[in-house]
């Protein structure tokens, strides 16, 4: 199936730089393009793309208000990447809250551009453990107690160890044989976590793992 694919960035050059890698795929194709977030709810429902590489910070309407916008107004969403310059930056924390399924740099190179999409087409979500434990430190309470509390109680014990290891960035098959269980017993896991917490993805689930001191930055 050939996964479908909208570009969103003020940047003229950064879209066409896109464009060129995505349609060498065989498996890959741009469906349209968009040079603002206001344009980007009305593209997603005339061409339906599989995934968005939104570019974070644009004049009129920026990539975290896009994917608000989005997941509220669309019913069966498409997922969503959101390009930055800098990975420690704010507004990639934000989009991530709001509902994105991953961030790139727009340094990354073509491959992993490519496997990125690919990845989030299937379900994934793109976790770089490192970067978002910076943002998350700047976000964390100081205290912990009664959030962190509540999610100890909420989740078995094996789910937390689950948890754990997905802030780390750790693949359903790398969990699996972290913890000598099969990776269809992960998944389950996983999907009773997001239930629990009321988490869109695994990336919203170590957000708020790390927001509620539940996982402590550090």
């Amino acid at each position: 199936m050939t996964i479908k694919v909208l570009l969103v960035d003020d940047e003229r050059l950064i879209r066409a730089g896109l464009a060129a890698i995505i349609e060498a795929e065989d498996d890959l194709t741009v469906v349209g393009e968009a040079a603002d977030g206001a344009e980007v709810p009305d593209a997603v429902k005339r061409l339906r793309p599989d995934v968005i590489l939104m570019d974070v910070r644009m004049p009129r309407l920026d990539g975290i208000q896009a994917t608000r916008r989005i997941l509220e107004t669309v019913p069966e969403p498409p997922r969503i990447i959101v390009v930055t310059t800098f990975e420690n930056d704010e507004y990639v924390y934000d989009a991530l809250k709001a509902g994105a399924n991953g961030f790139l740099l727009k340094r990354t190179r073509p491959e992993e551009i490519l496997q990125a999409v690919r990845m989030v087409a299937h379900g994934d979500s793109l976790l770089f453990p490192a970067a978002i434990r910076e943002l998350a430190a700047r976000h964390a309470p100081s205290g912990g107690g009664a959030d962190a509390a509540r999610w100890h109680g909420q989740l078995t014990e094996r789910e937390a160890d689950v948890l754990r290891l997905m802030a780390k960035g750790r693949s359903n098959a790398e969990i699996a044989e972290d913890l000598f269980v099969s990776p269809q017993t992960v998944k389950t896991h996983v999907g009773n976590i997001l239930a629990k917490l009321q988490a869109r993805d695994r990336t919203q689930a170590v957000i708020l793992a790390y927001e509620t001191s539940f996982i402590r930055p550090g």
